[in-house]
């Protein structure tokens, strides 16, 4: 068993809001008590559309503005909603055709169905989601979150005083002459430009900065806020200001305090919930129709309609079904996914993007990612981290060497890709076939390049102190005169800070004086009348240490996979970062030994007591260090130890004190299983190196999994 992620108390409370929006479309309670039934429909079931629009917020919205290209992931997303919006028309086609819903509709009558109110009354969710998500993004380009958590703000109170404060705004006729004209665009101020941008925002917000507040915190100011609101709702009713009753002034508070403590709930949600939640809202207004046809037609109207209660859980009951024999389906007619069999890599696709999300929000004005994917992605694997890291808007990428380069082409990947490394002159039509750019490593390196005589994309490396690649800082004609040579095509020129990770004076000074060494020669190219092309210093720890440095690409590393290169490290902006990979293996087989007998190559092992081993599907052949001491591995929760010498193959865990292990099992050896968490920092610990070379040296008979 695994923990819980981070979105599961948003999954389970998916099919709950679901259940609400039901209420609100049956009104349960309407036959017993109509206060008791305003509450449940009006006040408490009103959190459930506000909650989904936060989740899409979180989810979608918080992935295009971290994105520093944001458009086409932007529209992506769209196309998503677009598309379950288009098959939920078609559903609810005939049935509006039947009802007479669609008669006598001018062109603007049209569009404001599709594009504000929907075709059909628990639609509109998806043109207002969409929309609100452009508003938010346009938004976005012009303001700052302060100034966007005003104005999407400033356009919820619009929409709530044409909503529940309707009667405000009716008593002051020019207010309301403004408010009518609105009202022949769209029916309802419960859209995607007054309601829906706020809670988009909050969503985004809210999953990019976790609470820092206690559960009770959260528990009291819920509570607090939600009898305000229900005071608030009770008094618009009494003096009949509502027009209609989505918007309250305390909704907002409301959600913030719920979602805080849905985010940090306990709970188990299983993968196929969110759709199963999401057919039951598609699907019930249908099986309300069905309902109502089946008991006129049985004759038990009185009891399945006229009795809301009933009428309620006989609606829930068809959705559910429908909902969980659609989600079957297409459970079913997913492609099959890798068996699991042996050993492989999980890699947390919302744990990346949480962290491209927030090394982008640390990025200097007008700097873009240029993500280091070497070396499969640090052993992550560099498809499927090229793949979402594209779906994000990022268009530039360095690797290590031509045949990463190469790959990523094949794999159909678009924008700029720096090979960082050497690459023979032999293969340098290869840089052009493949339209990759070659860092110039030293100044007779430029030289064999211009030789090929055909232009190619470079960038001019700069050896400020490293003394590892590139021409010196000092070499000034030599750098002026590549920028003469008629084949490079110069589109960068950066340097590598060697100490970005150091904490004392030295390593601080010695950053400082690579990046002066920079600076000046940037300044001597400038004054020589030499249009500098790009230019970037800064990796991992050169962003998180050293941001005002600036640059236009920032080559990050190791702290897009959350972690750092020691556990140790420390930096100046302490972002929040989330480990992507988990490494596991399966139990092959269980050894019992008596006292004394030993195990594994040259018997390293030997059993003190009456001992059982479990022998795992996974060694050094797959990355795990030979020169592991003291590790261990996580199974059922608990810790067991490796015991013995790695094999290539395999690895022995001493399991006498756990709870009973069988062939089969589940075993963790980086990663959280309940209680119980091993880092990638650990291993490096153990193995008196860097997670870097333990991730990177993850080898590829491990399946890479995204998740």
């Amino acid at each position: 068993m695994t923990k819980p992620h981070r979105q599961s108390g948003l999954d389970a409370f998916k099919i709950l809001a679901a259940l609400l929006v039901v209420a609100i479309h049956t009104s349960p309670l309407s036959t017993y008590s109509p206060v008791g039934d305003f509450f449940l429909t009006r006040i408490l079931g009103r959190i459930a559309v506000p909650f989904f629009f936060l989740v899409t917020g979180q989810f979608v919205l918080g992935q295009v503005l971290g994105a520093k290209n944001s458009f086409p992931l932007l529209w992506r997303q769209i196309k998503k909603i677009l598309l379950l919006y288009g098959i939920a028309i078609l559903i609810y086609l005939p049935i509006g055709l039947y009802a007479g819903h669609y008669q006598n509709l001018s062109l603007l009558d049209i569009l404001r169905l599709l594009l504000f109110d929907g075709t059909f009354y628990h639609l509109w969710y998806f043109p207002a989601c969409a929309l609100g998500l452009v508003v938010v993004s346009l938004l976005r380009r012009v303001l700052q979150e302060r100034g966007l958590l005003i104005v999407t703000s400033l356009l919820y109170l619009v929409g709530l005083f044409g909503d529940s404060y309707y009667g405000m705004t009716a008593i002051l006729p020019p207010l309301s002459a403004i408010y009518d004209i609105g009202f022949q665009v769209f029916s309802y101020t419960r859209n995607g430009l007054f309601m829906a941008p706020l809670f988009l925002f909050l969503g985004a917000k809210l999953g990019r900065h976790p609470g820092k507040k206690t559960p009770a915190f959260y528990r009291l100011g819920l509570g607090l806020s939600f009898l305000l609101m229900t005071g608030e709702a009770f008094l618009l009713r009494h003096f009949s200001f509502q027009r209609h009753d989505s918007m309250y002034l305390l909704l907002p508070v409301v959600m913030v305090f719920l979602y805080r403590l849905l985010l940090i709930w306990p709970v188990h949600a299983p993968a196929w919930l969110p759709t199963l939640s999401t057919w039951v809202y598609l699907l019930h207004p249908a099986m309300l129709v069905v309902v109502r046809g089946a008991a006129g037609a049985v004759g038990l109207t009185s009891l399945l309609v006229g009795n809301s209660l009933m009428q309620y859980f006989t609606v829930c009951l068809l959705s559910f079904l429908a909902a969980a024999t659609i989600t079957w389906g297409k459970t079913r007619c997913k492609p099959q996914q890798p068996r699991r069999d042996r050993a492989w890599i999980q890699l947390n696709r919302d744990a990346f993007v949480h962290n491209v999300t927030a090394l982008q929000a640390l990025l200097p004005p007008g700097c873009r990612l240029m993500p280091a994917i070497k070396a499969n992605a640090y052993g992550h694997g560099v498809l499927p981290v090229a793949q979402v890291l594209t779906e994000l808007g990022v268009s530039s990428f360095c690797v290590a060497c031509l045949a990463e380069g190469i790959q990523l082409r094949k794999a159909g990947i678009k924008g700029e890709i720096l090979l960082l490394g050497y690459t023979p002159p032999e293969h340098f039509p290869l840089l052009r076939r493949y339209r990759l750019s070659q860092m110039v490593v030293d100044f007779s390196y430029a030289q064999q390049i211009n030789h090929f005589g055909k232009p190619l994309a470079v960038h001019l490396a700069v050896d400020t102190g490293m003394h590892r690649l590139g021409i010196p800082a000092s070499h000034l004609e030599q750098i002026v005169q590549l920028f003469s040579l008629p084949n490079l095509r110069i589109k960068g020129i950066c340097t590598h800070l060697c100490t970005a990770d150091g904490t004392d004076d030295a390593a601080h000074g010695y950053a400082q004086h690579q990046h002066e060494a920079f600076r000046q020669l940037l300044e001597e190219l400038k004054n020589q009348g030499i249009l500098l092309p790009k230019v970037h210093l800064l990796a991992s720890h050169g962003l998180l240490n050293y941001p005002s440095f600036g640059g236009d690409w920032a080559r990050i590393g190791i702290a897009l996979y959350g972690l750092l290169s020691s556990p140790q490290d420390q930096n100046a902006a302490a972002p929040d970062l989330q480990p992507v990979l988990s490494l596991h293996a399966r139990v092959a087989t269980i050894k019992t030994l008596p006292p004394g007998a030993g195990a594994g190559y040259g018997l390293a092992f030997t059993a003190q007591r009456p001992t059982k081993l479990a022998v795992l599907t996974i060694g050094y052949a797959d990355g795990l260090p030979r020169c592991l001491d003291g590790g261990e591995v996580l199974l059922h929760g608990c810790r067991a130890p490796i015991v013995g010498r790695i094999c290539m193959d395999q690895t022995f865990v001493d399991i006498t004190d756990l709870p009973p292990v069988q062939a089969g099992d589940e075993a963790i050896l980086i990663g959280s299983d309940g209680q119980e968490t091993i880092t990638a920092g650990d291993l490096a610990r153990q193995s008196n190196t860097i997670t870097n070379e333990i991730l990177s040296r993850l080898g590829p008979r491990l399946e890479r999994l995204l998740c």
